[in-house]
Order: C-alpha cells, then structure tokens, then sequence
C-alpha cells in the first residue's frame, strides 16, 4: 500500500553526464511525460539518472558505480570539470510539498560519494519552511535508513521509481529465460522474471492476467495463451497457439517484436497492487510493428491512471498518441557541448496542430529535436 498521495512534480538535475552543471536540466513530471530527442540528445542519460536514484534508495550506489568502471562517466567531462554533480527533486501532495537535495562528489579511487544531502517540506497549514540535513556516511545515501515522515515520503517514491528496457530479444535474452518461481512478486528491470510474474498475475490477478493475454493476442494473433507450468521451483515462458493440435511453444518461438510487446504488456497493465509508483521506459518502441505501437500508446495511458510514466523516445508514431503538453523536447546544445531540455506548450503549436500532427512538427523541425 502507497504511504502518501505525493507525487513526483519536478527534477533539477546538474552535473550528470551530458548535463553540464552551470546548465541544468529541469524536468515537469506529470503524469504522462514524454521525453522526444533525436540519438546522442541526452534521454538515455536522463534515465540512467533515475537508475542510479534507484540504487542510492537500496543503498547500492557504490555497486553501481563500480558496474560502470568509473565514476568519470557520471561527472560531466569528467571529474576534473565537474568535480560534483547534483539533483534537486520536488514532490507534492495535497496540502504538502516535499524536496531532497544531494550533492554526489568525485573521491579516489573512482568513487562518488554522498557529500550532502537535505529534506526540505512545508505544509500548507504551516508558514514556516522546514529544512533538515540528512546524515549519511559518505558511501551511501541516509535515506536507506529513513527518519521522520518527510524522509519517508521520499524514500517511498523514489524507491518506487524503476527503470525498464526491453531492448535485448536475442535467444539468451533474459525475457526468455526460465525464472525462479519465488522471484515473482514484481517485473524486474528487464523482464528477468517475466515467466514466473506472468504465473504470479494469474494466480492472484486473473483479470489483470486475462486483459494482458487480449492485448497480446491483438499483436501476435497466432497466440491464444501462456502455459506456464512451475518445474523444479522454475516456470519457463511456454504457450499455445490458436492451431487444433495441443502443442507447447517455447519462449524461442516468439518473434522479437512479439517477446518485446509481452513484456510491456505485462508491465503496464498489471494491477495497481503490484505496479511501481514511477514507470520509467527506455525506447518501447523498439521492433514493434506499427499497429503494436497504437496498442502500446493505450497501455502507456491505462498505467498511466495509477502510475507516473515516464517514456524516452524517438518514434514518430508513439508521439503522435499524445498532446504536446505531455512532450519534453530532450536536445544537445551544441554551443555549450551539453544537453538541454525544453517542455512543450500546446498553445503555443495549437495553429500547427490544425493542419499537422506531433510527429510532423517534429520531422519540419518546428517543436525542435530534429530527428536524425
């Protein structure tokens, strides 16, 4: 059960990456949030940065760091640039705002540690702005262990906050691969547990599992079920198809498109019970047919009604699905060598958009971005 009715509403980021620290990246969230750019702009940055806040809530931000090699690759230019890198992120509830701040700093050998960190919040039947430092000790953030319902307004989103990418389809993918039955009670980052979740669904959600099976048979129409069967405490992604004869496929004869779909079906119109706070998807898009794109801007709007959804994209057809209010242009400034992010206003291309659809504007360069 979520702890607060608080929402994610804004994340000041500086520092990271492409993002130069004296030009920081400001983000809107809302409840649709579509992040548009063209190869090299900078969005896939952007959702490392909500990766790495998912392994400080966990208190494995050094784990991550050393998965990289190095923590130069963190630090804009580098640690000799940008010796510091920093966020700001605010949330709001109803009659409450909440803000964490932390500063991560370059420190040999290759590390980056927690070199401050605040709570900010003020309520509304409260005049006075509360700020407390939070102490930590320096390799990790302090809000593994929080104190105080502030802390914990935080460390509940943000650790509800999880990245998904679906990109890997090959024969050893781990959307493939047999999962222990016992790791099934959410849909790991890249689908690792996708056979065991789906058996979880059906088990406890049926309705949730039944909707998941329709939408997957819109896609792929030979399709008709899954036949998950636990073995030796693992389940293997196996279904039937709509022939007479009752033969079981495996998860090697589904297409690339069709293995990729499943698993954003399944993350997206699974139950509000067991769905993340923050959906947070790199390029969905990728290998879907046309028509598989319509069906995935529905489920994208259905999760959206009980999660924040948060998508980087250069699909044409994905955008056109959405207002330009939803859409953040992510672009690089190449002046400045840095990336920078700009929030559309559907006033301000309400003219165009009487004749020309998002998409358009994106290919004439009007909303910016251009595509490559």
């Amino acid at each position: 059960m979520r702890k607060s009715n608080h929402k994610l509403t804004k994340i000041t980021i500086k520092g990271f990456k492409s993002i130069a620290f004296d030009k920081p990246v400001t983000l809107d969230i809302g409840n649709i949030n579509i992040l548009l750019g063209a190869n090299g702009a900078g969005k896939s940055n952007i959702v490392s940065f909500f990766k790495m806040v998912g392994y400080m809530m966990n208190g494995s931000l050094q784990q991550f760091i050393a998965k990289s090699g190095t923590n130069q690759k963190f630090l804009y230019y580098g640690a000799k640039k940008t010796p510091t890198l920093c966020a700001e992120i605010r949330f709001d509830g109803i009659n409450s705002y909440d803000v964490y701040r932390f500063y991560l700093t370059n420190a040999v050998p290759n590390r980056l540690i927690v070199s401050s960190e605040e709570i900010e919040w003020k309520s509304t039947k409260d005049e006075n702005l509360n700020k407390k430092p939070l102490k930590s000790d320096y390799n990790e953030s302090a809000l593994v262990n929080p104190q105080g319902k502030a802390s914990n307004i935080v460390w509940d989103i943000l650790s509800g906050c999880k990245v998904y990418q679906f990109s890997d389809s090959s024969s050893e993918s781990p959307m493939r691969q047999a999962s222990p039955k016992d790791s099934a009670n959410y849909l790991q980052s890249e689908a690792n547990n996708l056979a065991s979740f789906l058996l979880f669904l059906k088990s406890n959600y049926k309705e949730s599992y039944e909707r998941i099976v329709s939408y997957i048979r819109e896609v792929v129409p030979q399709f008709k079920d899954f036949y998950l069967e636990p073995d030796n405490g693992y389940v293997s992604l196996k279904w039937t198809d709509t022939s007479a004869n009752d033969y079981v496929l495996s998860a090697d004869q589904f297409s690339d498109g069709s293995i990729r779909f499943i698993a954003l079906a399944t993350l997206l119109l699974q139950p509000e019970k067991t769905m993340p706070r923050v959906i947070i998807i790199d390029e969905p898009e990728l290998g879907l047919h046309p028509y598989a794109i319509d069906q995935l801007t529905e489920m994208l709007k259905d999760a959206s009604l009980h999660a924040q959804i948060i998508v980087a994209t250069q699909s044409p057809a994905l955008i056109d699905g959405f207002e330009a209010n939803d859409v953040t242009v992510i672009e690089r400034d190449e002046e400045n060598q840095c990336t920078v992010a700009r929030k559309l206003n559907g006033q301000d291309y309400s003219e165009w958009l009487e004749e020309y659809t998002l998409s358009e504007l994106w290919n004439k360069n009007v909303i910016g971005g251009r595509p490559l």
